[in-house]
């Protein structure tokens, strides 16, 4: 039996001492999404999302209204978005640029807070189209509202790709720069990795890694 104390308690929990459920990430495999074509990349890319997660947003406030336990934060993450860019004929900073726009637009559409995963692994090395992804990240967090990035330049294993952090280091000063204006809100959704864990759910670092299904749920 639940006895007077312990619903008082639990209200107390809930009004006085914070108890919430921070955030409920949905996890999205963009990997069939792969194109050469820029344009249908995107295309791609917004379908699936706003497919996946449309109902997402609607889930978390009906178990809010149920359980009576605010849920804070509605996301998701995606497939690091270097495998899109890797796929295209010839890789652009403007082809990087739009389809984060297409993740920004996508993730404004099903109304959740944060997308993470406009993201590169570059531990041990890079791949062209990495190599651009994050020459294009300055402009990406300036020119989009809810779009995160992180690059992963370093495991205890292989060791420090010294190449990426330079770059890295440059471009969250060019970031800080190009969103002077938000106090350099820029830098606030970007992370540098090391030693990564496969798949993370948490912003501004998040993305859905390998061996993870086409759709996950993160609590």
């Amino acid at each position: 039996m639940i006895n007077p104390f312990e619903i008082m308690q639990t209200i107390n929990m809930i009004d006085k001492e914070n108890l919430d459920i921070r955030t409920i990430t949905m996890g999205i495999s963009l990997k069939n999404c792969v194109d050469p074509d820029i344009d249908s990349v995107c295309d791609k890319v917004y379908k699936k999302i706003t497919a996946y997660a449309k109902d997402l947003v609607k889930t978390g406030e009906d178990i809010e209204a149920e359980f009576g336990i605010p849920i804070i934060n509605k996301r998701i993450s995606i497939t690091p978005v270097s495998c899109l860019v890797d796929a295209l004929e010839n890789p652009t900073t403007e082809d990087c640029v739009k389809i984060a726009k297409t993740l920004d637009r996508a993730a404004k559409k099903v109304g959740v807070n944060f997308i993470g995963g406009f993201s590169a692994l570059v531990h041990k090395g890079y791949t062209k189209g990495e190599r651009v992804l994050i020459e294009s990240i300055p402009e990406v967090l300036s020119s989009t509202d809810i779009v995160c990035s992180s690059v992963h330049v370093a495991t205890t294993k292989a060791g420090i790709n010294m190449d990426a952090v330079a770059q890295t280091g440059r471009i969250i000063k060019r970031t800080a720069e190009l969103t002077k204006d938000t106090k350099g809100f820029g830098c606030a959704k970007l992370v540098v990795f090391a030693n990564a864990v496969e798949d993370n759910p948490f912003m501004a670092g998040a993305f859905l890694g390998e061996g993870e299904g086409d759709c996950v749920i993160n609590v």
